[in-house]
């Protein structure tokens, strides 16, 4: 399946594996790299000398391409980026935050850099910046979101239409026909986020998987945009903060209720209560917990044959 996302990276497929939080370690990452994917270790939930031990014990795990996704909003961003220059990485996605400010770095020390957005004026930024190529998100997607709730399916082509360096879907992308669908509309090739969650090799908790491959239709849900907008699964602390949007709260109301460490608390630690459960609104077409190598297998497969299926009706 050559194409521009598989030269650019070197990689026989071209799904990208998302870099989530509490969800994606050195396990997960080297087990969709060897999968002929690209596997990404999320750096959001990591202390730098964890960040660390995890590439050096993917490097152990396969000899594939693999990177690194750093949500730049949040502290150690300095001393994570030396780190992975340190450590030899030669892919970095990078999110939730200005693309000028690390690119070109990064690009000096050899590293290949894509930019993760929710909008057609921040592609353009991105590509602006000197990317090597850019996510697009629709607002399907699970966790950090953008504010306009553009869906993949119109997202994609508008983003296309505007941007001539290579392009990532993301957002309800967890089956062949997605990822086909997603390229018809112009990208070349795609970002999965919560299909991965629910694998063997995720490092969220196990009661975390189980209420992923339990969702149904509607049971997610965009809040807390007056803070970060982020896509949660319906749960108590869900249903606290509804209770407290009857109020009309200020920002610093909802501050107070969301705490520190909420998502760790949900995803990492299993906490089904008063966690914070961030996943995509696709975990509805989710039913099982596989391993990575599988989930690349069916989705090349589904892909193949959606390809050869496509008729006019």
């Amino acid at each position: 399946m050559a194409n521009r996302i598989c030269e650019l990276f070197q990689i026989k497929h071209p799904i990208i594996q998302g870099g989530m939080i509490w969800n994606s370690g050195y396990k997960l990452a080297s087990a969709v790299s060897n999968a002929g994917g690209l596997g990404l270790i999320g750096a959001g939930s990591m202390y730098p000398d964890v960040l660390r031990t995890h590439i050096q014990k993917c490097k152990k795990e396969t000899t594939q391409p693999f990177g690194v996704n750093v949500p730049m909003l949040y502290p150690n961003v300095e001393e994570i980026m030396q780190i992975i220059v340190d450590e030899g990485v030669k892919i970095v996605f990078t999110s939730a935050g200005n693309p000028k400010a690390w690119t070109k770095w990064l690009q000096d020390n050899g590293i290949t850099v894509v930019h993760v957005v929710s909008s057609v004026k921040f592609a353009l930024k991105a590509q602006d910046a000197g990317v090597n190529a850019v996510v697009a998100e629709g607002f399907e997607a699970g966790g950090h979101n953008g504010r306009d709730e553009t869906t993949t399916l119109t997202l994609i082509p508008m983003v296309k239409e505007k941007i001539n360096i290579p392009l990532l879907a993301a957002g309800g992308i967890a089956t062949g026909k997605a990822m086909l669908a997603t390229m018809v509309l112009g990208a070349d090739g795609v970002q999965v986020g919560s299909r991965f969650v629910a694998s063997i090799e995720s490092s969220a908790h196990d009661n975390f998987k189980t209420e992923v491959v339990k969702a149904q239709e509607g049971d997610t849900q965009l809040t807390l945009k007056e803070l970060a907008p982020v896509r949660l699964l319906k749960n108590k602390f869900y249903n606290d903060l509804q209770e407290l949007y009857k109020t009309v709260p200020t920002p610093e109301d909802l501050k107070q209720l969301l705490g520190r460490a909420r998502a760790k608390k949900g995803m990492f630690e299993g906490d089904l209560i008063e966690g914070e459960l961030e996943i995509g609104q696709v975990a509805g077409l989710i039913h099982e917990v596989k391993s990575a190598s599988d989930i690349v297998k069916e989705m090349v497969a589904e892909f193949e044959e959606a390809k050869k299926n496509i008729q006019y009706l």
